[in-house]
């Protein structure tokens, strides 16, 4: 369906492509892989048209459709979420206008001497929307959004009231409305809570059309996806299976491609001496003429491209109390919602807490009553005398400084620190080299929360609450985030929609539903095990 022959591209300076060829045949679904700034969207704005390759061809079968979900949903106001998102259904939404303007037209006493024409055009347009389903269309919209977790009042509001993230809901189910032939979807799972995110994993394994997408959800693209096209220095390999396996098949083949450098380094090594030894004595001159050409012609082999993977590892945190902080009794409510009413809950020292719910549960403001951000109607707080808190939450990233670079925003949290010591830990948190230099206000949202992170794990606090910490995260830093948080020694209560971080790091899982509140003595893997479903409200 899409074939892409030899593209060439550059931006500037940069070189994103180098003769790359790939192709996406009808109903595979693939996942596109690549270190941040390797040319995922490049890639995408490329077989839409939106832009062009310097070199080689894009080219798409005749009469495909492309449905094209990005970061940048542009103004969206003036429209119910309802109706921008039936706007987005293709054909159908065209005549679904003409039929509304055709009704108004049919009683306007004004326009009495057109009805008979204005009859016939309506008999037609009714023909085609019915053909195309049209009927069903408001029911199909407003089912993908209940899936992507509105309710019916957010439906029918102004989509200009919703914030960014729900805006980002509303262009995702636009695409998933239109179901066109092809669905390029640059990272949905962004902004999605965790019922959502498996409501549209379901959704697209059950889409017969072809998908590729990206997504620092590892698990979430290894449920959908059966081909890897990874993108790294201006190439495009393809890998059959899904991430899990297209990481072991990277492994294994880095691994040969080492053996194979190695071996060719050593023959060479062995042909160079014999040259050296022998050059100067007349008695080898046939043979050290015969091997410096053999020399030349060995096309060489690579040695495999290093990722540059740093690992990030906790300075012993100084150790806390047993009891890491008490809630009793407490009543929280807004206007006339209550959030709770009478909720006790302990988080006792090394215990790590993930808290599930839907959305307005009170996962967050839970976590904002223990960090102190908010207070109890009634009821008490208690946070430990010896305990020291890192609270990472979304608006910590608005708290940096924007005229500020991120080496100066590091210093000035840790003014005694060596530069060297800060350029370590930057590098360990994705800012190596001349990164450090950018001021914050340039930095994207992933930028901000690695950086935000790096300076609340620096000093390692022994009590970390954290609110869905793994936004924006691509997944090698997610992965360096896991498996230092592994080791850490501290006392954890976190909320988080990726389903890998819940698994790998929880000990305790805390279940936030209208029946009340609900406790786990495993982590989120023997919850799942227990109740049969991945998040509250979802049968499995």
């Amino acid at each position: 369906m899409i074939r892409l022959e030899s593209i060439g591209k550059q931006n500037g300076q940069q070189i994103i492509f180098i003769e790359a060829s790939a192709a996406l045949q009808k109903g595979e679904k693939v996942g596109l892989v690549g270190p941040n700034g390797a040319g995922k969207t490049t890639l995408f704005r490329l077989i839409t048209g939106e832009d062009l390759p310097d070199e080689g061809q894009v080219s798409v079968d005749r009469g495909t459709t492309i449905g094209y979900f990005s970061q940048d949903v542009g103004d969206m106001k003036g429209r119910s979420a309802v109706s921008e998102v039936m706007d987005g259904a293709g054909p159908v939404s065209a005549i679904a206008a003409e039929l509304k303007e055709l009704e108004t037209a049919l009683g306007d006493p004004d326009r009495a001497d057109e009805m008979e024409e204005l009859i016939t055009r309506y008999g037609e347009v009714q023909g085609r929307f019915e053909e195309l389903d049209g009927y069903a269309l408001d029911g199909r919209a407003r089912e993908v959004l209940d899936g992507l977790g509105f309710s019916q009042e957010m439906m029918e509001g102004d989509v200009g009231a919703l914030s960014g993230g729900w805006k980002m809901r509303v262009a995702l189910a636009r695409i998933l409305l239109m179901r066109p032939d092809v669905m390029l979807l640059d990272e949905p799972s962004n902004h999605l809570d965790i019922e959502s995110l498996i409501w549209l994993e379901s959704f697209l394994k059950g889409y017969d059309g072809a998908l590729l997408m990206t997504s620092h959800d590892r698990e979430f693209m290894n449920r959908i996806v059966g081909k890897i096209v990874e993108i790294d220095g201006g190439t495009l390999t393809s890998y059959s299976g899904d991430y899990e396996f297209y990481q072991q098949q990277r492994a294994l083949a880095e691994k040969q491609q080492q053996a194979q450098f190695e071996r060719q380094q050593a023959m060479l090594a062995k042909e160079v001496a014999f040259i050296e030894r022998f050059k100067a004595r007349a008695s080898h001159a046939a043979q050290v003429q015969s091997r410096v050409k053999k020399l030349d012609k060995i096309e060489r082999v690579e040695p495999p491209k290093r990722r540059q993977t740093v690992q990030f590892e906790f300075q012993p945190a100084p150790r806390s109390g047993e009891d890491v902080a008490t809630l009793k009794n407490v009543h929280v409510r807004y206007g006339n919602k209550t959030i709770y009413e009478g909720l006790d809950f302990q988080v006792r020292r090394k215990e790590r807490w993930c808290v599930m719910g839907v959305n307005g549960a009170g996962k967050s403001t839970l976590l904002k009553l223990v960090a102190g951000a908010t207070q109890p109607n009634e009821g008490t707080v208690v946070v430990g005398g010896t305990v020291k808190m890192g609270y990472f939450a979304q608006h910590a990233m608005e708290l940096l400084d924007g005229d500020e670079t991120i080496f100066e925003s590091l210093e000035g949290s840790f003014p005694q620190a060596g530069q060297g010591s800060l350029r370590a830990l930057a590098g360990c948190f994705g800012f190596s080299g001349d990164d450090v230099e950018k001021r914050c206000r340039f930095l994207s949202g992933g930028e901000k929360a690695r950086l935000v992170m790096a300076k609340m794990l620096y000093d390692p606090p022994n009590f970390l609450v954290l609110d869905e910490p793994t936004n924006h995260l691509d997944i090698a830093t997610k992965e360096m985030l896991i498996s230092a948080l592994a080791q850490y020694e501290g006392t954890m209560l976190f909320v988080s929609h990726d389903r890998h971080f819940l698994a790998a790091l929880s000990n305790r899982v805390l279940e936030l539903t209208p029946d009340g509140v609900h406790n786990y003595g495993g982590g989120y893997t023997e919850y799942v095990a227990s109740t049969g479903q991945e998040a509250p409200g979802l049968r499995g």
